[in-house]
């Protein structure tokens, strides 16, 4: 397995290429934004053990704010608008979608791939931020947003199903 280099300004332990790659989850081959929700999945699970959902919530709004930081320096350090290893804002993401689910491995999975869904297929606006918003703050807005469109569905599978 050949991991993705590091821009040659960054060390890995620089705590830029930490932050920015979720500790390296982003540098691993094919599909670095799937590597970066699973690496989101037990720091998600010790933060809801240690304060439940808001603790979540909590960790997603730090994590959003340091990855704005975190994002915008190892894009300016590799040249590139939005680089594929920064996964830094599917962990913010991943973790505000599993806040309102409760601690299953059903409901933990099917939060995992309704973000990724929307993550991936980018509806308007997640597409629209994508696209129109620059720098740590764009990198870091458009996962928020599939963020919101994967709670959303949750809620409406909630409501009509009574799971998830």
């Amino acid at each position: 397995m050949v991991l993705t280099p590091l821009p040659a300004s960054l060390r890995f332990g620089d705590p830029v290429a930490l932050i920015a790659t979720w500790f390296g989850a982003g540098l691993l081959p094919k599909a670095p934004g799937t590597w970066g929700s699973l690496a989101a999945l037990p720091a998600a699970l010790l933060l809801h053990w240690i304060g439940g959902p808001w603790m979540l919530v909590a960790g997603s709004i730090v994590i959003f704010a340091v990855g704005i930081w975190a994002a915008a320096r190892y894009a300016a350090a590799l040249g590139k608008a939005d680089p594929s290893e920064v996964v830094i804002d599917e962990v913010a993401a991943q973790w505000l979608v599993l806040s309102v689910l409760p601690l299953t491995p059903f409901a933990w999975l099917a939060g995992f791939a309704f973000f990724r869904f929307f993550d991936v297929v980018k509806p308007w606006p997640v597409s629209l931020a994508d696209r129109r918003l620059k720098g740590g703050i764009g990198i870091m807005a458009d996962d928020m947003v599939a963020a919101l469109y994967a709670i959303l569905l949750i809620l409406v599978c909630r409501h009509f199903t009574g799971a998830v």
